[in-house]
């Protein structure tokens, strides 16, 4: 793997020099765009609004707009200089329990490496988080974005979570949400009933991107010049008063094991 950022957690007085790596990669199949016509590749292009011709990466910077027009250009060592501080420390500020935060605030996972200096630090870090049960919330600067973080521990390895801020979140007042008094005190135990016996541990090896899977071999399908038959699933929608026979039906039937 290849670090994307080096730092250090700030932990208290405690300074742990890291290395920022993605925990994640797509299982998503990569596909191309290509023009329906004669099928050749699409290719996206950074180009020069004046000039109309393109701008290699080397030659492009960052700028914000001022309101007569002009622009200010920022360099590297200026992001830096708005806050060294924060462009090179994962700074904890506090430590809560991880139920309260909600999980519409998570963001993106990465996994934390220690330098060898601070594996000592490290291991102390990851051990006092896993005995208290809490996770560290902290703030840092990742390509020129302030970032909130969660800072949480397994038996091998802190995983620096990025969260999102309060205002960036959205309100759902404007949606149209059903009152709790639409809930049936008979439907509400039926229901109850049925998630027990849905219940068990979870184990997230025992879910598979199937998806994928099933559009490959459609793909290898087609391109051995099989028919491929177009297939469509008509959404239900369900009558209130039909709700107790489908939770009657939905508790006799045997759990499905995940695929």
């Amino acid at each position: 793997m290849r670090s994307i950022w080096t730092g250090a957690i700030g932990f208290g007085l405690v300074n742990i020099p890291v290395k920022l790596y993605s925990a994640t990669e797509s299982s998503t199949l990569d596909l191309d765009m290509l023009d329906k016509k004669d099928h050749s590749n699409i290719k996206f292009m950074r180009v020069n609004e004046k000039t109309g011709k393109e701008v290699e990466w080397a030659n492009i910077v960052k700028g914000f707009k001022l309101p007569n027009d002009d622009y200010v250009v920022l360099t590297d060592k200026d992001f830096e200089s708005a806050s060294a501080k924060k462009t090179k420390t994962i700074e904890i500020t506090d430590f809560v329990k991880e139920e309260e935060i909600e999980s519409v605030y998570y963001e993106t996972p990465y996994y934390l490496e220690p330098e060898k200096s601070g594996a000592r630090a490290y291991a102390l870090l990851r051990e006092a988080l896993m005995k208290t049960g809490k996770v560290g919330v902290a703030t840092f600067v990742m390509r020129s974005k302030e970032s909130l973080a969660i800072l949480r521990a397994n038996e091998k390895v802190i995983i620096l979570n990025r969260i999102r801020f309060h205002e960036e979140i959205r309100d759902p007042a404007d949606l149209s949400l059903p009152a709790k008094t639409a809930v049936k005190a008979n439907e509400l135990k039926m229901a109850v009933s049925l998630i027990s016996q849905l219940t068990g541990k979870f184990n997230i090896s025992k879910y598979k991107d199937t998806y994928s899977a099933d559009l490959m071999k459609l793909i290898k399908a087609k391109s051995k010049g099989k028919p491929v038959k177009a297939s469509k699933l008509k959404v239900v929608h369900s009558k209130s008063k039909d709700l107790m026979s489908q939770l009657k039906a939905s508790l006799g039937t045997k759990r499905k094991k995940a695929s």
